[in-house]
């Protein structure tokens, strides 16, 4: 039998999984990836972790199976994470990781300069603490002399296709979040570098995804386990790939992640462009992927157990939980909740956002918060995708994956919210899968990406909207909406 490798090299882990033709995962290797915040607001990783991390995950994923039957790989990333590199291929500094927030003063000035309209226009970015232009922006102010040194500025995909193949190559999707990246053009922006004193020479070659990149060297073969020679193939951008392993790069195929992050995203054939979302570049290379993004998911949802409710470290506190809430009406007895508690992105693009709950009263206690705070999160998603549907975007079905997506309480709720039946993915890593597909495309398997989604991509249980709750969802989507735009003022007051 032969087998291929999707590798996802995340923030905190990195998986290497061993797939078969029909998506099945035949061996999984798991390394963690250190974070360091040296100081407030800078979010870090050595790159050489990055390799280290891939070669044991990628020894452990294939201990047990013949190298000779790996017949292509293909890497999902982190997205925005950034490396600046000698001529040797040697990091000069430590990654900024697309948590840091170092950029957040240079996106007035930048905007100011080349025209928000025009960046947005451009990447498909609206203005955001998140893509990397802006801490190159900070790096040409704070540290010329380093980004001047860099031979190469890479993302975590180019790096690791350098140490297995000798060649740092990013794909159109892993390119794409930077936001230095002409996304109908499909090459890096001249004219968005020329700004921040850089020239496209410095970035690696961005191709298309399943292009091959190079072969597995014999050095990175005994850092790895694999057979040298061994074909290697751009992937992509970690949130792409998981659209691609759920089989939602077409039509009417939603994406939903209810993981540490909240992601939800809609496949188009053209890049439309709305403060709704981020437009990105398709998983296959083909058509854009609009993608509305909250920074704080599950990690809301962490955060909240672990300061409200005892903890994570108590295995029941979540089914508890889940118990409760459920037995609340739509609406949380009146408890709204904003849930943006590191800032928010669409559709307000506010880095400064903050959290809060209003309308509490005697008689709410924890399961009241809890569902809010579910529902918050359910609500904004639900009116990007009602903007979307607005514009012509199709939208019959929505693809769940992340650990929230194992929530019955909050895959109802986003069924409801919608109108749209939710179908939970088999497959807890969409994103190592999608990687998979595409180097199932690279070696041949498939004619093309929907075939290989198709053969690859399965789905569990359904949950279908109930009509008679849809009344209940949009009056509480046209109250929860104004929470934040009601507390913004009390957090600018408490900022000053």
């Amino acid at each position: 039998m032969a087998y291929v490798i999707g590798m996802d090299s995340s923030t905190q882990s990195t998986k290497a999984i061993v797939w078969d033709r029909e998506g099945n995962a035949v061996a999984v290797g798991r390394s963690p990836l250190p974070l360091s915040t040296p100081a407030p607001g800078h979010v870090e990783q050595d790159p050489k972790d990055w390799w280290a991390s891939a070669g044991a995950a990628l020894k452990e994923a294939t201990a047990g199976i013949d190298p000779a039957r790996i017949e292509g790989l293909a890497i999902s990333n982190q997205r925005e994470t950034v490396a600046l590199l000698d001529a040797d291929g040697e990091a000069l500094a430590p990654g900024m990781v697309w948590l840091d927030e170092r950029g957040l003063g240079e996106i007035g000035p930048l905007t100011a300069r080349l025209g928000a309209g025009y960046l947005h226009r451009i990447t498909g970015k609206p203005a955001d603490l998140t893509p990397v232009v802006y801490r190159l922006a900070w790096l040409r102010r704070h540290h010329p002399a380093l980004l001047n040194q860099a031979a190469a500025i890479v993302d975590v995909h180019g790096y690791l296709c350098l140490k297995l193949t000798g060649r740092a190559v990013a794909s159109w999707t892993s390119a794409d979040p930077f936001g230095v990246f002409d996304i109908k053009d499909k090459r890096w922006s001249a004219a968005i570098l020329a700004a921040v004193g850089l020239e496209p020479s410095r970035f690696p070659e961005a191709v298309a995804p399943g292009t091959l990149v190079g072969r597995l060297s014999d050095a990175a073969a005994a850092a790895t386990g694999l057979r040298p020679g061994t074909p290697v193939f751009a992937g992509g951008g970690d949130g792409q790939c998981a659209g691609l392993g759920v089989n939602a790069v077409r039509a009417g195929r939603i994406y939903l992640n209810l993981g540490t992050a909240l992601l939800v995203g809609a496949w188009s054939a053209e890049p439309v462009i709305d403060r709704a979302w981020r437009t990105l570049v398709s998983a296959t290379g083909e058509g854009y992927f609009l993608e509305a993004v909250q920074r704080a998911g599950a990690y809301f949802v962490n955060w909240f157990v672990d300061a409200f409710a005892g903890g994570r470290a108590d295995p029941g506190v979540f089914d508890r939980l889940e118990a409760e809430a459920v037995r609340l009406p739509v609406g949380s007895g009146g408890v709204l909740a904003s849930t943006h508690l590191t800032g928010c992105m669409d559709p307000h693009w506010d880095p400064n956002a903050r959290a809060a709950f209003v309308g509490l009263a005697a008689n709410h206690g924890l399961p009241h918060l809890y569902r809010a705070s579910l529902e918050a999160m359910t609500l904004e998603a639900a009116r990007a995708l009602t903007t979307m549907r607005g514009l012509g975007i199709q939208a019959e079905r929505i693809l769940a994956v992340g650990g929230g997506s194992r929530s019955p309480l909050w895959t109802r709720m986003v069924a409801d919210a919608t109108g749209l039946p939710v179908r939970r993915s088999r497959s807890e890593e969409a994103s190592a899968l999608g990687a998979g597909m595409t180097a199932a495309v690279g070696a041949g398997w498939y004619k093309g990406f929907a075939q290989a989604a198709s053969a690859m991509s399965s789905e569990a249980e359904t949950t279908a909207p109930d009509p008679a709750a849809a009344a209940a969802w949009q009056a509480l989507s046209r109250r929860q909406a104004k929470v934040y735009a009601a507390t913004r003022g009390l957090v600018e007051a408490g900022e000053g």
